[in-house]
């Protein structure tokens, strides 16, 4: 029994090796091809780490929660502004106000245009639009967008002019407010307002 467990197990018809005997070599024997499986090129690991990264890019710090509205500067394409702009009000279309968005420039980004912007909307979204909970993602040049921002920041500052020119005045009739006593002070700066302790 003990020898029978000392010899190699038979093989259909061959007999057992014998390692004094010679090994003949086969001149026609079949090339084989590498036996290894061929390495991916990309390694699952380093394939997870990349899509953390990005998924972290998206979401922001984790303490602040997820900023749903952000929008990646990497997928604007150059000369282009994004903004998220309102679509439904209480869930109902607001015709109105999607005109005044396209008179002043603003139309829906394409969700076809590239891929990068594949990610924004299910896959199985009918629509060439980008939507979140009642806004659409709109694009318009910089270059209008530049204009706008100017124009509002000069309504702005005549705002502050007009309201300093107000309280700096007195209505006619009435005595100036040349005295240092009687002079207002504006203060142009900011700061925190105080909460009141119930």
């Amino acid at each position: 029994m003990s020898d029978m467990l000392n010899q190699s197990p038979r093989r259909r018809g061959r007999r057992p090796v014998d390692a004094s005997e010679p090994v003949e070599a086969v001149d026609n024997a079949v090339p084989r091809g590498d036996m290894r499986e061929t390495m991916r090129d990309d390694d699952p690991r380093a394939r997870a780490a990349r899509r953390a990264a990005e998924i972290r890019g998206h979401r922001g710090d984790m303490d602040e929660g997820t900023d749903e509205f952000h929008i990646d500067q990497d997928m604007v394409p150059e000369g282009w502004t994004y903004e998220w702009k309102r679509r439904l009000l209480l869930g109902q279309e607001d015709p109105s106000h999607m005109v005044a968005l396209y008179r002043d420039g603003w139309e829906p980004v394409p969700l076809n245009r590239d891929s990068r912007h594949r990610a924004m909307m299910p896959r199985n979204w009918g629509e060439n639009t980008i939507e979140r909970k009642g806004m659409i993602l709109m694009e318009r040049p910089t270059e209008l967008t530049d204009e706008v921002r100017q124009m509002q920041l000069r309504a702005a500052r005549k705002q502050v002019r007009d309201k300093e020119a107000q309280i700096a005045g007195t209505p006619d009739g009435t005595m100036t407010r040349d005295h240092k006593d009687a002079r207002p002070v504006i203060k142009k700066s900011f700061e925190a307002m105080p909460v009141p302790k119930e």
